[in-house]
């Protein structure tokens, strides 16, 4: 039987590994990034694996960073938001916070929104790359806040920074070591990262976030990072989960 550490690794002891409950099967997804085309790949991988293993509901859940860098994040947008009117659920990505700022008018975000890949996303909605390159901060900040949906606006500020199930709990990036998952701050789940990734000892739960780009899924003691950098890899990635036992899902393999 595998266990689940806890603690530092040299006074670690052992308790049952985490369990999102014997009732549930959950695929949580990791960050998109603009590619439509993963999604649903993906989405069809999952619906295939949830067949193949026998009757049960599946939950399923997005780990944000919906946006940006690839060509299709209003398509994400529209399609996340039929998912959770079907019950998935989806938390707050650090680039959703930004494009929300800037939707909403602030133009001192917008250099770090462009930095961002923010070009892509809103030739998704319909301004030229080439346009917005050309346009100043105060002119783009007050282009989105012009054309932007608001139901889009809407739907991201509403999305929450966590989602718990059983002994796991999913985030965008990540939390802070030593603080209960109560009065963990906003800014840490969706932007954390050194802090967070080098630490070995315990949390409150078994985190499974995006955020940090690794190749394969990043599995430790304390966590499992399932970014795989779909924009630029091809690799979008899920993980499954069902009691005790965990399994992953990518495109492009």
């Amino acid at each position: 039987m595998s266990f689940w550490r806890i603690g530092k690794r040299d006074d670690a002891i052992d308790r049952p590994p985490p369990s999102v409950g014997a009732d549930r099967r959950v695929y949580a997804i990791g960050d998109i990034h603009g590619r439509l085309d993963l999604l649903e790949q993906l989405l069809r991988l999952i619906a295939q694996d949830d067949r193949a293993r026998g009757p049960m509901t599946p939950h399923l859940i997005l780990l944000g960073d919906l946006i940006d860098r690839g060509p299709a994040s209003r398509g994400i947008v529209e399609r996340v938001m039929a998912l959770t009117a079907g019950g998935a659920r989806c938390v707050k990505g650090n680039h959703e916070e930004l494009f929300l700022l800037a939707a909403r008018g602030d133009e001192r975000v917008i250099p770090t929104f462009r930095r961002a890949g923010g070009a892509q996303t809103l030739a998704s909605y319909g301004l030229p790359a080439t346009t917005s390159d050309a346009m100043d901060d105060a002119s783009l900040a007050q282009w989105m806040l012009n054309h932007i949906p608001r139901d889009h606006v809407d739907f991201l500020e509403d999305l929450p920074d966590s989602v718990e199930m059983g002994d796991y709990l999913f985030v965008h990036a990540g939390i802070r070591p030593g603080v209960p998952i109560a009065d963990q701050k906003s800014a840490d789940m969706r932007w954390i990262r050194r802090d967070f990734l080098d630490h070995d000892g315990t949390h409150p739960r078994m985190i499974v976030h995006g955020h940090s780009i690794s190749p394969d899924p990043d599995q430790r003691d304390n966590r499992v990072g399932i970014d795989t950098g779909a924009y630029y890899s091809g690799r979008l990635t899920a993980i499954g989960l069902q009691g005790t036992d965990r399994w992953f899902l990518r495109t492009g393999d």
